[in-house]
């Protein structure tokens, strides 16, 4: 199914940061979903042609910095 991820990242020097449920993620993927959350880049569609990727330097020339990700804590539910 795929790990879920916290990408964080700065948008004209303010902080935002989302969620993501991805099979890969790497320096590249954030750098493209941050761009998505931003509004600069498509969010690619199942079913569809692939779209093209927005870059580091594409991504930076919008006002998207500092992009930074981790994986997501899991979260244990314990009975009280």
């Amino acid at each position: 199914m795929g790990n879920t991820y916290v990408v964080e990242y700065l948008l004209h020097g303010k902080p935002k940061s989302f969620v993501i449920r991805v099979s890969v993620m790497n320096n590249a993927e954030a750098w493209q979903w941050a761009s998505c959350d931003a509004g600069i880049s498509p969010i690619p569609k199942f079913g569809h042609p692939p779209i093209k990727r927005c870059s580091k330097p594409m991504a930076e020339r919008y006002g998207v910095t500092d992009v930074k990700w981790r994986q997501s804590s899991a979260i244990t539910w314990e009975d009280a």
